[in-house]
């Protein structure tokens, strides 16, 4: 997340410290999804900077049904909002119609609202469409004197969707995401890192690449990490990754007339056997 400036901090801060009270009476009183979306469209715009006339649409009509609100940068539609109750415990399927309509329009961000519960999602245009969540934020339970927990609001703001800041954020979350995470931990250069590592321990034993990582997969880590499709594609993408890196190697080493390291195929230099 990069320093968010202070002017737009301090409107965020003293924006949110007149809301609160507003949500928690609208909470209180169980307001209604209309008047919920009212608050949330001023939000929009006296927090999050967005101009109430031009930039933000209630309504959005898509294939003849519409969208709660959508907001419009520069005549491009960045942002599909739905909204719902503020009593209500909001769950992934409410962001379901959003993300077909995103899907639709070719947006890849949407929020979904009560007013005091904000989530963003990723629209990943594959097939099937899918969504995934990248941050929350209650802003009832919101410390307005913790810094961090302000700036992190940058991520729905004006500014934040100018300078690509979603986009910087999730780049952030899928680095150290669980699914990466496990997928390099099974990946050649790890296994044969613990390999040598493990020979260390035990110099007598025979320790087999392919052991070890099974090991990791049944006993270590959790399935819902290894399988799936979201593990699938961050095998790819680790694989894909390695694949640039060899190539880059070979090269390197083409060009200067040296040869890579034995076990540097793998990314790790040598290897002890």
């Amino acid at each position: 997340m990069p320093t968010v400036p202070a002017k737009i901090y301090e409107r965020l801060q003293s924006s949110l410290k007149r809301f609160q009270p507003f949500l928690s009476a609208a909470k209180s009183r169980d307001a209604g999804e209309a008047d919920t979306s009212t608050i949330v469209k001023d939000m929009l715009s006296e927090a999050f900077g967005y101009d109430k006339y031009t930039e933000i649409t209630s309504e959005y009509m898509i294939k003849g049904t519409h969208c709660d609100l959508a907001v419009k940068l520069e005549a491009k539609l960045r942002l599909l909002i739905e909204v719902k109750a503020i009593g209500l415990e909001l769950k992934d399927a409410h962001v379901k119609q959003a993300v077909d309509y995103a899907a639709n329009q070719g947006v890849e961000w949407v929020i979904l609202t009560n007013g005091a519960i904000w989530r963003i999602y990723r629209v990943f245009f594959g097939q099937p469409i899918s969504q995934e969540m990248i941050y929350e934020c209650d802003l009832l339970a919101l410390n307005l004197k913790d810094r961090a927990q302000v700036e992190n609001l940058f991520l729905f703001a004006k500014e934040g969707q100018s300078k690509s800041v979603l986009d910087e954020f999730h780049a952030q979350r899928q680095a150290t995401n669980r699914y990466f995470l496990a997928a390099l931990v099974v990946s050649d250069p790890i296994v044969d890192v613990l390999r040598r590592e493990l020979r260390r321990v035990f110099p007598d034993v025979r320790i087999d690449a392919d052991e070890v990582r099974s090991e990791l997969i049944q006993e270590v880590l959790k399935r819902e990490v290894t399988e799936g499709e979201k593990a699938d594609e961050a095998r790819r993408k680790i694989a894909k990754a390695q694949g640039r890196a060899l190539r880059t190697r070979a090269r390197a080493a083409a060009v200067d007339g040296t040869l890579p390291e034995p076990g540097a195929e793998n990314g790790i230099g040598a290897e002890a056997e």
